[in-house]
């Protein structure tokens, strides 16, 4: 059987790509499309015969998905369809329906669509990615994997929010979380690095991207995680608030007259690293403290402050920690972060070594001194192979 997975990542005005054997987790092709809908769209895509770039107009994901089909055929490697084990997904939001990974037919697909509303900026495009593979791809199977799938295990105490329990029923309020794709890989990746089954560590995971998201994994199961209803809630992200107290929104809409949908905007997309120093790659921030940046400085301790956080709450519920990984753009490489991040922990058996931290992480290390009470690794993220190998075991499964 083959195990060859076509991985789609779809936003709304792109088509992120990748081609894997799952057996070996080599990489055969990658690529993207992006500036779908726009007047002149760009092209990526690595195989074989190296990189090829491209800019054209991409009117619509179908269009989208036909250019990397004509970019598989021409600069390789040629996908048959009876040589593809499957086309696996990535979908943003599950809701309470999806529990683990899906073979997509019509009615699953209306289903994903009809989480929309949990997911607006998310789930849409995912919806239209599927429907053009599965135009281009009509003998494959297609499977869903969901960033929600991994927090599905969180007891009631972690996912309900005090509000009205009717009000919560009906219009589906409750922590769903995120990047739980990533958390489940990286956090199985840490079990096997310690040389232990998943069922026997417990693990904190800091996935630190333009997106940022902490999660307690007991066992090898999530028990809590930082992101909410929305991907909003949580860490201090790149444009994004993370926790808020509510009547924020009140009083500007009082006060300022802002309306809720520049309240969206505000907390969403003009907010976090971006609101705080006027940067979002993290970079410039650090640029900006070198250069004297009060702003900048401050933002990076509102930053570090409130991972600490999340890291003593979730040392707190777990009771006992064995590992806390690094992962993501900013986990991965970023030094200073990971230091500061943890700085002052050292009570609590946390401590990274300044030898070992140094410099960007490529592969899975241990940053910790020798004897640490608990090992701090940087793991980097595969949330491609964690979605094929996801397609393949629910195929095989059948």
């Amino acid at each position: 059987m083959s195990t060859r997975v076509l991985v789609i990542n779809s936003g709304s005005s792109s088509i992120k790509y990748q081609l894997l054997d799952v057996e070996t987790h080599e990489a055969l092709a990658t690529g993207l499309v992006e500036r779908i809908g726009q007047p002149t769209g760009r092209l990526k895509h690595t195989g074989p015969a190296g990189t090829t770039t491209l800019e054209q107009p991409v009117p619509d994901h179908e269009a989208g998905m036909a250019l990397v089909l004509g970019l598989f055929e021409e600069h390789g490697p040629r996908l048959v369809e009876s040589e593809l084990t499957a086309v696996g997904h990535r979908i943003v939001q599950g809701g309470s329906v999806f529990a683990g990974p899906a073979v997509i037919d019509d009615a699953v697909l209306r289903q994903i669509d009809d989480l929309s509303s949990l997911a607006p900026l998310h789930n849409p495009a995912n919806v239209a990615g599927v429907r053009a593979a599965r135009h281009a791809f009509p003998s494959t199977p297609h499977v869903a994997v969901f960033d929600t799938a991994f927090h599905s295990t969180l007891e009631p105490a972690a996912y309900e929010y005090a509000i009205d329990r009717e009000v919560a029923r009906r219009y589906a309020i409750r922590r769903y979380g995120a990047h739980g794709t990533s958390h489940l890989y990286v956090s199985r990746q840490a079990a096997a690095f310690l040389g232990k089954d998943p069922s026997e560590v417990n693990v904190i995971v800091l996935h630190l991207g333009n997106g940022a998201s902490a999660t307690a994994v007991r066992g090898g199961r999530s028990i809590e995680t930082s992101m909410g209803l929305t991907p909003l809630e949580g860490l201090v992200m790149g444009t994004r608030s993370g926790d808020l107290d509510p009547a924020v929104l009140f009083h500007l809409a009082r006060v300022a007259g802002m309306s809720i949908d520049e309240l969206d905007d505000l907390l969403n997309r003009r907010s976090g690293m971006l609101g705080l120093s006027g940067h979002t790659d993290m970079r410039d921030v650090h640029a900006a403290v070198e250069a004297g940046d009060e702003n900048a400085r401050t933002a990076l301790d509102v930053y570090y402050h409130r991972i600490k956080g999340y890291v003593g709450s979730y040392y707190a519920h777990l009771g006992r920690v064995d590992a806390i990984v690094f992962t993501a753009g900013i986990g991965e490489n970023d030094e200073h972060v990971r230091a500061g991040a943890l700085a002052g922990l050292e009570r609590l058996g946390i401590e990274v070594d300044p030898e070992r931290n140094a410099g960007r992480v490529t592969e899975e290390k241990v940053i910790s001194p020798d004897g640490a009470e608990v090992t701090v690794l940087v793991i980097p993220t595969n949330e491609e192979l964690e979605i094929a190998r996801q397609a393949v075991e629910t195929i095989s499964a059948g």
